[in-house]
């Protein structure tokens, strides 16, 4: 007979041996000693089991953590159920006493609920080292080292302890509670291929189950995730769902890459074994509160009061599933768990249609914009609104670019802008700009200054530019957008200053070298005077809320106003005030560079008065009340 490994055959000289192959009846003698051999295993595995039987009189055996305080004993427990499981399969096969297998079916009983009770003991008093953030840990620190058995774990996890600390590298020191974590690890693993093997899997199974689906549960519940209905949801107040929000965002992250992922460590760990079984008992302790946690955010995609404010809100939400998708699927990737990934997906499909939902309406908002342009023409708040609103959702950029792209641009012309791409992200944040400018060019028509319209067109749009290159927008619209539009202020403000300051500049006669008389000199000053004071009381309550630009404008009006009526003042002062008309010099070039210094500050504001740049804006037919809420 050949050795099973766990007793083995008699030396071929002794005298049992030979009194077998000297009989008549070999067969005979050959089942008495393999009955012999059974019987002899039997009693040696009895002996080790019925010592931690919890049936036991002695109740020290009943409380007694056989794997945590006596290792070798609970090896030599597992041994023994191998052994009658052997000798169990033996005795089947060979058609021996059924007296036999009675026996051994008896002590399989008692081994078996021993190893339940120690399984549930080593789950429910090990939670700490068995935590989700531990394993994580300990996964990703394992997969950098070669592959090794789990006798080779533990010569290396000593070996590594017991180094000098000058030896041993920080980022490879074993901590006590990696080294505890591995060591309950391993016993259940050890428990489990015994109990499977034995085949009680189904046991094993049901204790694991229901510890670990607990602390799943109890996990999820202490990171705020609940079990919300669609009708719940509908019900509640912004303000309330948006905490709930807030604390999905937070757990998801903490939820996938660390509580799930910890999970199926330790399950595939545990159950390296069988894969059939690894595959359900991962599935039956995660599908539930997986499905639970990847639903909400559909359920927030059709809340009924969404607006365009919280366009934000809902690209974060598709943002922390799109961001942890790689880790979704290799976590979920069980054909029983696919129901997990589908759901994930068709919340990302909600979420995107709620997000182009309002993005359509956030266009039609802009064009149905009823407000009018302010006095002074500053920067309207409509400008602001749709610029601050468009700055957030640059910063949503590859999220925004997932969820347009099915979602076309319904016009045939092609843009007259250029962009740095061909993305359809860049093209539909050029289009809403462009919707943006064209209605600010039908309100810079309500001005009945000409040159009050380009000022406000030149404000406008300045402040577009400013966003677009003060973030991400600069890099989804390109240097050549940049380009043009910052030519286009300048034109306006070309435009400003040639229709604005037009009685002023056409009072310099086309030839500054021809003399002039006295009279025509008295002429030309009045003439001067009276277009320098009606453009300066008329632009005294413009503005130019740029600081750059206001001093851009200053400088440029200076140059052409200032620098020629000082070759005019210094040549005729004197002969004019000598011939009695000292009246008609009213201004110095000072006192025009000080009038001009004054401007583009608004009524009543002087430059320390002014206000911010970027200063909130009043409210429009877009609430453009306030800036809005980045959601995050």
């Amino acid at each position: 007979m050949r050795s099973t490994g766990y007793f083995s055959p008699p030396r071929p000289s002794s005298p049992l041996r030979s009194s077998i192959t000297s009989n008549n009846s070999p067969s005979r003698h050959i089942t008495t000693f393999s009955e012999s051999l059974m019987e002899d295993t039997i009693n040696d595995a009895g002996s080790i089991i019925r010592r931690w039987d919890l049936d036991a009189s002695t109740s020290y055996n009943r409380v007694a953590n056989l794997f945590r305080d006596y290792r070798e004993e609970a090896q030599q427990l597992l041994d023994a159920v191998n052994n009658l499981q052997h000798c169990m399969h033996f005795v089947i096969k060979e058609k021996s006493s059924s007296g036999l297998l009675v026996q051994a079916q008896t002590l399989m009983q008692i081994a078996m609920k021993r190893l339940q009770k120690e399984m549930y003991t080593i789950l429910s008093g090990n939670r700490y080292f068995l935590d989700s953030e531990t394993l994580s840990t300990r996964s990703s620190r394992q997969s950098t080292r070669s592959s090794v058995s789990d006798d080779d774990n533990d010569d290396e996890v000593n070996e590594i302890t017991n180094t000098p600390d000058t030896e041993v590298s920080v980022s490879t020191r074993v901590s006590e509670v990696e080294k505890v974590s591995e060591l309950v690890m391993q016993n259940l693993k050890a428990i489990a291929d015994c109990m499977i093997g034995a085949g009680y899997g189904k046991e094993c199974v049901k204790i694991y189950n229901l510890n670990r689906k607990s602390v799943i549960d109890e996990t999820l519940y202490y990171l705020g995730v609940e079990k919300l209905t669609t009708s719940q949801i509908q019900k509640m107040d912004w303000d309330v769902l948006e905490k709930k929000i807030k604390n999905w965002l937070s757990a998801v992250k903490i939820a996938v890459s660390t509580l799930f992922h910890g999970e199926k460590i330790l399950c595939d760990h545990v159950f390296s074994a069988s894969d059939a079984i690894r595959e359900s008992c991962f599935s039956e302790i995660v599908k539930e509160s997986a499905l639970n946690l990847f639903s909400f955010p559909e359920m927030v995609a059709q809340y009924k009061k969404l607006t365009l404010e919280k366009m934000f809100t809902i690209l974060d939400l598709y943002n922390s599933i799109s961001d942890l998708w790689d880790d979704i699927q290799f976590i979920f990737s069980f054909d029983s768990l696919a129901v997990i990934k589908s759901q994930a997906v068709t919340s990302l499909v909600k979420l995107g249609e709620a997000a182009r939902f309002m993005l359509a309406e956030f266009e039609l908002a802009i064009q149905k914009d009823s407000s009018k342009a302010k006095s002074g023409g500053g920067v309207h708040p409509l400008t602001r609104y749709v610029m601050n609103y468009l700055v957030f959702l640059g910063d949503y950029s590859f999220a925004f670019s997932e969820i347009i792209a099915d979602f076309p641009l319904s016009i045939q012309t092609p843009l007259p802008e250029s962009y740095a791409d061909d993305s359809l992200s860049s093209v539909r944040i050029a289009w809403i700009i462009l919707v943006l400018l064209c209605k600010l060019d039908g309100k810079a028509q309500h001005y009945k200054d000409v040159s009050l319209s380009y000022l406000f067109l030149a404000n406008n749009l300045n402040y577009v530019v400013s966003k677009v290159k003060k973030s991400n927008l600069k890099l989804l619209l390109g240097s050549d957008w940049l380009s043009k539009n910052e030519t286009k202020v300048k034109l306006y403000i070309s435009n400003y200053e040639r229709m604005g300051w037009t009685k002023v500049l056409t009072s310099f006669p086309e030839n500054s070298t021809v003399e002039m008389s006295l009279p025509e000199a008295r002429d030309w000053f009045i003439k001067f005077n009276l277009g320098f004071e009606e453009a300066y009381h008329m632009q005294s309550s413009w503005v130019i809320p740029d600081p750059k630009l206001r001093d851009e404008v200053k400088i440029s009006l200076a140059r052409k106003i200032v620098s020629g009526y000082q070759t005019f003042y210094l040549k005729y002062r004197e002969l004019l005030r000598s011939g009695g008309a000292k009246s008609v010099v009213r201004f110095a070039p000072d006192d025009l560079q000080n009038y001009l210094s004054d401007l583009f500050y608004g009524t009543g504001l002087s430059e320390h008065g002014t206000t911010s740049y970027d200063s909130p804006s009043s409210s429009t037919s877009i609430s453009t009340s306030s800036s809005p809420s980045h959601g995050r």
